[in-house]
């Protein structure tokens, strides 16, 4: 069964997509998923259809959200408008006009403005972005297997970030958030300058600056132009929210970009084995070992650059 996922073109965790024609998108759960499984994905695809068609409704012009045309309980299958374009990377980015680029700030910060009010505001909570990440998994990690491959060095170094995110607590709100925005749920269209957001299967309420501080915003480095647009366009009658030199911003940036390289850490961890099996293991092992300090010298570069 595994091997038939592996085969299957576009696919994630819960779900594989099948174009359909030049506009839409077929989308069923993945062949190996129990019936009980397949239940929840349909409740989960009722929940995202209606949230899509919410903030469709706002009709703002400035970006583009792609239509649910139906949910099908008996077929187990969803068919959506495909986002027009291709993947926003910082590749893609790098490449646009300034005017372009603006745009995306532009467009990125009206969403999330509609997005956090589509339904009422939470009130002010103290708030530890270590509650979002598997600390549990990762002291299991340091403790028992790191020393297979980092340095002591490298293992004081991350339990020194982990120790740093874990007594970060700050003030914020609860709002209707995207809650996964990534270059992969988001797609520019460079002929229409048209920016698409898609795969709402997460939004739920959460901290607004989940999505501010998003891993889109911070891998393009635009959370700056994001906020200025954000602190524009809310409204300050339902809730308030810190300068953009609001020195607590600063630090909930910098522990928020710290948290996406720890949480990509604690992900890769997980698929090391111990003794692999074969060759296939042991570069799957090197790969993934090269990935996680890759992440440990972004977590290293991000204390520097708010040192200064």
């Amino acid at each position: 069964m595994s091997d038939t996922i592996n085969n299957l073109k576009y696919h994630g965790y819960e779900t594989y997509a099948v174009h359909y024609g030049d506009d839409f998108v077929l989308k069923r759960p993945l062949p190996n998923k129990s019936d009980t499984e397949r239940q929840k994905w349909l409740e989960k695809q009722h929940k995202t259809q209606k949230t899509i068609y919410d903030i469709r409704a706002i009709g703002n012009p400035v970006y583009n959200i792609p239509n649910m045309i139906f949910v099908n309980d008996d077929e187990f299958q969803v068919l959506e408008e495909r986002a027009p374009g291709e993947p926003l990377t910082r590749e893609l980015y790098a490449k646009l006009t300034k005017r372009q680029q603006y745009e995306i700030g532009n467009s990125i910060g009206n969403f999330l403005v509609d997005m956090n009010e589509l339904k009422p505001v939470g009130e002010p909570v103290k708030y530890n972005i270590s509650s979002e990440l598997k600390i549990k998994r990762l002291d299991k990690f340091i403790e028992n297997k790191m020393s297979n491959w980092f340095t002591k060095k490298e293992i004081n170094y991350i339990s020194h970030v982990r120790e740093k995110v874990c007594s970060f607590e700050y003030t914020t709100i609860d709002a209707m958030s995207h809650g996964d925005l990534n270059s992969g749920n988001v797609f520019y269209d460079v002929d229409q300058s048209l920016l698409s957001f898609i795969d709402f299967a997460d939004s739920d309420y959460n901290v607004i600056d989940h999505d501010i501080f998003s891993p889109l915003n911070i891998e393009l480095d635009i959370s700056k132009p994001v906020y200025e647009t954000y602190a524009k366009l809310h409204n300050k009658s339902l809730y308030a929210i810190p300068g953009v030199k609001n020195e607590i911003l600063k630090e909930v940036k910098m522990y928020r970009m710290l948290a996406i390289a720890l949480r990509r850490f604690i992900k890769a961890s997980d698929d090391l084995r111990t003794n692999p099996s074969n060759e296939k293991s042991i570069q799957n092992n090197m790969m993934k070992i090269a990935f996680m300090r890759a992440q440990l010298a972004a977590m290293f570069n991000t204390q520097r650059l708010f040192a200064k």
